[in-house]
């Protein structure tokens, strides 16, 4: 959640390790290109982010998100015409792989020029098997059950557990086991916590915590509003930019230790503004945001937050639901409709703005207990993120773009 002092030293934490916070802000994403005679595709700085975490050469890094971006085209013709498909991921090597209903549907997928394969269960089965585990822990938190997920890749519902064996966890476990082989269990995972700690990525300031700063949009009737994680307003505060108010929380869907999901807005004030340009803490520029269009499972991911910077990754799952802990002993929260993501985080972050080539993707939520990233672009690590489209579509609000 949020980082404070004193009486609030509690909540501070709590929020800080349940998901890092980004600083306040401008929420935007761009990755920047490296053509010399023609225009920018992708900002040089991001290009050189990105081959960084991914271990290859700028002009890799850029054929890399040039693939992306065909791919996700002809997936989105592919959904246009009603082909029947079970949902899409990034292979390692860059190949999106499109589940299709059916031998008659694969085969429209190759002839657009996609991998394809016919799964055994597919996105809706599993969503429909994550939606009842979501129920049995909603009526109990499994403190031992740190995040469950759809994963197309694998083509289950994976559970990751963290080793603690009371009665909720030991319940909710016997239920995800009796889907068989649609389940899989991954042990020996840490515990989970917000990290809460005017571009987007900036930090944020509350009643003595801190959070970062998410994505800019404008409700129905024109007004100007902040996005965030909904743990960073769970009081529903004024916030502050260097010292001066800038907006004041309206609505949040988080609240500790009951049923939580980790939205929330703010109305901004008048003569004030969320940027159009997301810092990266001077390891790529600013990035501008174009859009909101989801990233597919295994695409390229980067975040900008107040404690750890700019830190890059790739996009894991989607429909994550996770067991935050609070460290002083309140009550376990079960918060649903996450993402997951192999970029590192740590408490202060939360809020944040993550982003995948020139799309703005999320807020950060929360990450493990211990982590701690190294300064590096691509620090080795792992974050929950609240989807910015999930957001956008629940508040009725239309992203500020450049």
């Amino acid at each position: 959640m949020k980082h404070g002092k004193k009486k609030n030293a509690r909540r501070y934490i709590v929020a800080a390790s349940i998901g890092a916070l980004l600083s306040a802000g401008v929420a935007t994403g761009a990755y920047a290109g490296a053509a010399d005679s023609a225009p920018l595709k992708y900002q040089p700085e991001m290009v050189q982010a990105l081959a960084t975490t991914l271990g290859v050469s700028e002009q890799e890094a850029v054929e890399r998100l040039d693939k992306e971006a065909q791919q996700q085209g002809r997936f989105a013709k592919l959904r246009a015409e009603k082909v029947s498909t079970l949902g899409a991921f990034f292979a390692k090597d860059g190949t999106l792989v499109v589940n299709a209903a059916d031998a008659e549907a694969a085969k429209e997928v190759k002839a657009a020029g996609l991998a394809a394969r016919v799964p055994e269960r597919g996105e809706g089965e599993l969503n429909r098997i994550k939606a009842q585990l979501d129920a049995k822990a909603l009526k109990s938190a499994p403190a031992g059950v740190s995040a469950w997920s759809v994963d197309l890749a694998s083509d289950t519902v994976t559970v990751e557990v963290n080793g603690e064996t009371d009665a909720a966890t030991r319940t909710f476990l016997k239920a995800a086991k009796s889907n068989g082989e649609a389940v899989r269990v991954v042990q020996g995972q840490e515990k989970l916590e917000t990290q809460a700690v005017v571009p987007p990525g900036s930090r944020m300031t509350f009643n003595g915590y801190l959070c970062s700063v998410g994505y800019g949009a404008k409700d129905r009737n024109g007004k100007q509003v902040l996005v965030t994680a909904g743990h960073c307003i769970e009081d529903l505060p004024a916030l502050a930019y260097n010292g001066t108010r800038f907006a004041k929380g309206t609505h949040t869907r988080f609240a500790l230790g009951t049923r939580s999901v980790d939205m929330g807005i703010a109305s901004v004030d008048a003569g004030h503004s969320i940027g159009l340009d997301i810092t990266t803490y001077g390891k790529a520029g600013t990035v501008a945001v174009r859009g909101s269009q989801r990233a597919p499972q295994g695409s390229a991911l980067c975040k900008a937050g107040q404690t750890t910077g700019w830190t890059c990754g790739k996009v894991g799952s989607y429909n994550v639901s996770v067991t935050y802990t609070d460290q002083n002993g309140g009550p376990d929260t079960v918060v649903t409709g996450l993402a997951s993501s192999s970029v590192c985080t740590q408490g202060g972050d939360s809020g944040g703005a993550y982003v995948s080539g020139n799309q703005a993707q999320g807020m950060t939520s929360g990450g493990p207990i211990s982590q701690r990233c190294n300064g590096q672009v691509n620090s080795p690590g792992s974050s929950y993120f609240q989807p910015l489209d999930d957001a956008l579509k629940y508040y009725g609000l239309t992203l500020n773009t450049k």
